[in-house]
């Protein structure tokens, strides 16, 4: 299905946890001199025009990115973030938010990659034009389970995979597992992020416990927020699924993901958390 468009949601309080969690695993990918690539198979616009007719629809930004974009007091990976956003609207009015594209851009250094999917017509053509004659970008319109099994493993063999996608399609919960398995066969060392939205439905409870049991060797963690009054319908939360994390950033996403709840919803410490589904390996 080609309708979803990211635009109506581009800067919600889901986005602000992803694009934390991506900011982190880019800092801890960049603290090494060695090279690193990253695939983003549903890469969307790249940037969002927060004042466009799909962004004002909804308002969901004004609910997200809006409460927090000029705080101060970030800890790491968030700060960074809102630097990225700050740096986008330099005359202090928010009109322009960085999807998952932009941010990945914002962090490459000379020898790194950047591979981008995105099959969707109008938002290929927005990002072809985005990442014109940067030769550090790699652009294809494809499926992205066909972009994942084609292009896995990538030239660069140290990086990060994000798969956020909208789940118009019911059957990606069981796929995109599947995807996955394929291809932490072939690229066991890749780090791997999977977003997802809590819906009372619980058709992502299958899809989390499948992931659960993929063979990581350093581990499956989970990210969870959610507001503190969710709707009755619609997505009541939504989570980041870590494949092989680094480091200590299990750590790094407890202390910004609870300073996002607490700087979006006013001091609540129980809306976001963070846990192990399984430990890495011997």
């Amino acid at each position: 299905m080609l309708s979803y468009r990211h635009g109506f949601h581009a800067g919600n309080w889901a986005d602000v946890q992803k694009h934390t969690a991506l900011a982190l695993l880019l800092g801890h990918l960049r603290r090494k001199d060695k090279p690193f690539c990253v695939l983003d198979a549903f890469a969307g616009d790249g940037i969002y025009d927060l004042s466009a007719p799909e962004a004002l629809k909804t308002g969901e930004f004004q609910e997200g990115i809006a409460r927090i974009w000029q705080r101060q007091d970030a800890p790491a990976g968030a700060d960074w973030y809102l630097d990225q956003v700050r740096a986008l609207n330099p005359d202090n009015a928010l009109s322009r938010y960085p999807g998952s594209p932009a941010l990945a851009r914002a962090a490459l250094r000379d020898t790194d990659r950047l591979i981008l999917g995105e099959l969707h017509p109008a938002s290929h053509q927005t990002l072809k034009g985005w990442a014109a004659r940067d030769r550090r970008i790699a652009l294809h319109r494809r499926d992205a389970l066909e972009f994942l099994d084609a292009l896995i493993p990538p030239p660069v063999r140290r990086g990060l995979v994000l798969v956020d996608p909208a789940y118009e399609v019911k059957d990606e919960y069981e796929t995109l597992p599947r995807a996955l398995a394929r291809a932490l066969a072939k690229w066991r060392e890749g780090i791997y992020a999977v977003w997802y939205p809590v819906l009372s439905a619980g058709r992502h409870l299958t899809m989390i416990e499948a992931l659960a049991r993929l063979p990581a060797q350093a581990g499956i963690l989970r990210a969870e927020i959610a507001p503190p009054r969710p709707p009755a319908t619609g997505m009541q939360g939504a989570g980041m699924i870590i494949v092989n994390p680094p480091w200590q950033f299990a750590e790094d996403m407890t202390v910004a993901g609870d300073w996002i709840a607490g700087a979006l919803w006013d001091g609540p410490t129980n809306c976001h958390a963070v846990s192990w589904l399984a430990d890495p390996l011997d």
